[in-house]
């Protein structure tokens, strides 16, 4: 892309590339990922009842990404969770965001310009995060996109992809939030960077690294603040995502036919063997009865029942007074 290196963009991409994420771009990821995690049904009451456990998932919610990657890797699970001074940072603000005196910490993240600023701080990690798991991956499998692919999108969203073993440390069995069944804006847009940047380490993309991690960024950032600012939740992928759906998911079965003209040849079958059966019934009511005869209407028989019966407890009761009388 001669034309990035030509404008002033190309400095600006140099210097994102050389930016240091530690400490505020981790700080700003560790905030707003625990302050997603109590923001969640039920969490501040296991922060009260277990605080080991709503630790715990916080720890889960920082370093997901990291430790899913890792056992995709055959690497040490902990193996994240040796940096000291990374876990130490993480430990105090799950602990400010939990237990600060009157809830300041919490209270001032949530306002929205502040909130605003730390999740596109955590956008910019996102980039870092998925880079980082594609390049790994290309340094041990140099010739397998798939692999790539899927160790950039676990690295970069591996706390949604490990919610279900993070909510049964809480306590919380919802299979059916699996991100896999649907997928959250953060684990889209995480794949489609793993994407992008495997095919650029595999040279399909003719972009240069820092080039596209400018592109990545700026449109994750922009994006970001598009759906905070407006309150939207829908992802911009919706109208691509459902005209691929159409087209290659949801197409008429070629066995449609094959299954309309069974079910009306059995219900053709089915409709022969009424009038038959209803035939033989006629035929033997005439056989029996030696002819044709006119069937007496239900309503009348009730009638002459009920008329009996009347009768039948009249005489009763004058049976039972000439007794009396008597």
């Amino acid at each position: 892309m001669d034309l990035l290196e030509l404008l002033p963009l190309d400095e600006l991409s140099h210097g994102l590339a050389n930016l240091s994420m530690f400490p505020y771009f981790d700080m700003a990821h560790y905030i707003v990922s625990i302050m997603a995690l109590r923001e969640q049904p039920g969490v501040l009451e296991v922060s009260r009842v277990s605080p080991l456990a709503c630790w715990f998932s916080s720890m889960l919610f920082c370093f997901g990404g990291a430790v899913l990657s890792a056992i995709m890797l055959a690497e040490p699970a902990v193996a994240p969770l040796s940096n000291s001074t990374g876990v130490l940072l993480a430990s105090i603000t799950w602990y400010l965001v939990f237990y600060c005196p009157m809830d300041l910490v919490y209270c001032c993240s949530a306002l929205l310009p502040l909130r605003l600023v730390l999740s596109v701080m955590k956008e910019v990690t996102r980039t870092w995060k998925v880079l980082g798991g594609v390049t790994q991956a290309h340094s041990k499998y140099k010739d397998s996109l798939l692999v790539m692919i899927a160790i950039g999108w676990a690295k970069g969203a591996g706390g949604g992809l490990i919610s279900n073993f993070e909510q049964l440390v809480r306590g919380v069995w919802k299979p059916e939030t699996n991100e896999l069944l649907k997928m959250s804006y953060p684990t889209k847009i995480t794949l489609i960077g793993a994407v992008l940047f495997a095919l650029q380490q595999t040279h399909y993309l003719p972009l240069k690294t820092h080039h596209l991690m400018l592109i990545y960024t700026v449109f994750t950032v922009v994006n970001k603040s598009r759906m905070m600012l407006t309150g939207s939740s829908s992802s911009p992928f919706a109208a691509i995502e459902s005209a691929v759906y159409k087209t290659l998911f949801a197409g008429h079965s070629p066995y449609d036919a094959l299954t309309g003209e069974v079910q009306k040849a059995c219900g053709d079958h089915g409709a022969t063997n009424g009038t038959t059966a209803t035939a033989i019934a006629g035929t033997k009511e005439i056989g029996e009865n030696g002819a044709a005869r006119k069937t007496t209407p239900v309503s009348r028989v009730k009638g002459q029942s009920a008329s009996l019966k009347a009768k039948e407890k009249s005489e009763n009761a004058d049976t039972t007074n000439c007794k009396k009388i008597n």
